[in-house]
């Protein structure tokens, strides 16, 4: 990570870091909760790859240094079933900061958790919300994207799609990876012709899971 993102002041996502203007929670939040001081630095990003370097300054955010393109991160897929309670939340938030591109919500035969219609709206713009969060404390420049719920199938139709799976193999190369419900894969989503791949040797929740086949997928490169 560039020095300059860990050790600025505050980290926030703009339209366009070309003209920088935070939006008015996030200039409530730099200004009257942080309690930003002249002259201290805040990094902005437009969640694309793109960011730079301001100042406080009255209030504002002052251009302080050139706009930087970052590479676009190795492509990272985690399509996971929904776990019970807030668990949803610390898997979005958790895959967000090892660094995962895209995280997919899917409904599985043995899913116990189901969001629908408006239900599932207000549950996914929560969850966009905590994305958001987690990658300003992150310092994060792509912002991930989440999406869903799916069903198995079109997750299973992602590319490089692998099966998170007791009885797969170690080091299977993966984009994506599809981690089942705590029930397991039904044997009708099993017999799908994807590669199966064994995370560790012990039984996993969900979200466990989730984090662990990340960290396998975007370090074990």
């Amino acid at each position: 990570m560039n020095p300059a993102l860990r050790t600025s002041a505050a980290h926030v996502f703009v339209e366009s870091v070309d003209a920088p203007d935070p939006s008015p929670d996030d200039t409530h939040h730099l200004f009257r909760v942080l309690r930003l001081r002249d002259g201290e630095t805040v990094t902005v990003s437009d969640g694309l790859g793109g960011w730079r370097t301001t100042v406080a300054a009255g209030g504002a955010l002052r251009v302080d240094g050139p706009v930087v393109r970052e590479p676009a991160p190795a492509p990272c897929t985690i399509a996971a079933a929904i776990p019970k309670g807030d668990r949803a939340e610390w898997m979005v938030q958790k895959l967000t900061e090892v660094g995962v591109g895209e995280i997919v919500l899917m409904h599985c035969a043995r899913s116990v958790v189901r969001w629908e219609g408006e239900r599932g709206a207000k549950q996914l713009a929560r969850l966009q919300r905590v994305v958001r969060e987690a990658a300003v404390q992150s310092r994060r420049v792509w912002l991930p994207v989440v999406r869903g719920p799916v069903p198995f199938a079109e997750a299973a139709a992602l590319p490089g799609a692998v099966l998170a799976e007791p009885d797969g193999a170690a080091g299977v190369v993966a984009s994506t990876v599809l981690i089942g419900p705590e029930g397991g894969f039904a044997a009708d989503e099993l017999a799908v012709p994807l590669p199966r791949l064994r995370l560790l040797d012990t039984v996993l929740r969900v979200e466990t899971a989730a984090i662990v086949a990340a960290s396998g997928v975007l370090y074990a490169r």
